[in-house]
């Protein structure tokens, strides 16, 4: 098994960092300023990982100014509360 000596999870591709870092914008609540905002390629492992520091990746910022964000978030909130219900 593949492992990077950084410990964090890695990506094969940058899309798929890409994905991880929306989904995760999207799932959790981050204070402001913190949890992870763009994807780098690691010097060790030669994969991507999330990142919390530097700019924010064009990608996310698209999705953060266009509302997708907050929509995708309200609507996993809408679905755990179902869920729960349900249960």
């Amino acid at each position: 098994m593949i492992k990077c000596s950084s410990g964090k999870k890695f990506y094969v591709t940058r899309e798929l960092a890409e994905e991880a870092l929306i989904g995760a914008r999207t799932r959790f609540d981050y204070p402001a300023g913190k949890g992870p905002v763009n994807v780098y390629q690691c010097e060790d492992c030669s994969y991507f990982h999330l990142t919390s520091k530097g700019g924010v990746n064009d990608a996310l910022a698209k999705r953060q100014k266009d509302g997708t964000i907050d929509r995708d978030k309200a609507a996993d909130a809408w679905l755990n509360k179902l869920k729960r219900k349900h249960s």
